[in-house]
């Protein structure tokens, strides 16, 4: 027969070991898209010159993406980004639940742009969808030359983007469902640059 003492202290060691175990379906963990060494794990289409220097994706030359051979439906992903003026103002975009055109690879995907360009209407932390800005950003927080931090989180079609940890866009949509990450290089006279890339499965 247990007393009082060892009565407690077995519930204590019950508590304990039950706050330790995993839960079932325990949180997604992050996944590397990028390892900083090369373009493994990428596909080049269009004119843009992809290349790896200290660690960070380059992208230079002219119109072009870098496709991830990660697919998502339901994700968070995130990473590390900067444009940088070298004649040309600089536009670029990370992509998501996008896919190349099946009529002409090289051509702009098929699926959401998350942002990044610093002038004009629907800058850095607009949504858009090809050709067309679609889910309005509050706020302005970036600036060519400056590294900045993009979250994303899509679950179904609801469709959120931080920046610098805070949330600038929220919209709705349910046109792209799943579909590749990508990097864009808009024109020439310009530089994207991007590094710590990864993402999270929140479908499975």
């Amino acid at each position: 027969m247990l007393t009082p003492v060892k009565t407690t202290l077995a519930v204590l060691a019950t508590v304990l070991l039950a706050g330790c175990a995993p839960a079932s379906g325990a949180e997604s963990k992050w996944v590397s898209l990028f390892n900083g060494k090369d373009l493994s794990g990428w596909t080049v289409h269009g004119k843009a010159a992809w290349s790896v220097e200290g660690g960070v994706l380059v992208g230079i030359g002219g119109m072009g993406h870098i496709y991830s051979d990660a697919s998502c439906s339901d994700f968070e992903a995130k990473g590390m980004f900067r444009v940088t003026n070298q004649g040309a103002t600089p536009n670029s975009g990370f992509y998501f639940r996008a896919n190349p055109p099946a009529d002409d690879v090289n051509g702009f995907p098929r699926g959401y742009e998350a942002q990044i360009c610093n002038h004009g209407d629907g800058y850095t932390g607009w949504l858009w969808k090809p050709g067309t800005p679609t889910g309005k950003a509050t706020e302005l927080l970036t600036k060519d030359g400056e590294w900045f931090r993009y979250r994303i989180r899509a679950v179904g079609p609801h469709i959120q983007f931080w920046i610098n940890d805070r949330l600038v866009m929220t919209y709705d949509d349910a046109e792209y469902k799943t579909g590749h990450f990508a990097i864009q290089g808009h024109n020439p006279g310009m530089k994207v640059e991007a590094k710590e890339l990864f993402y999270k499965d929140l479908s499975k």
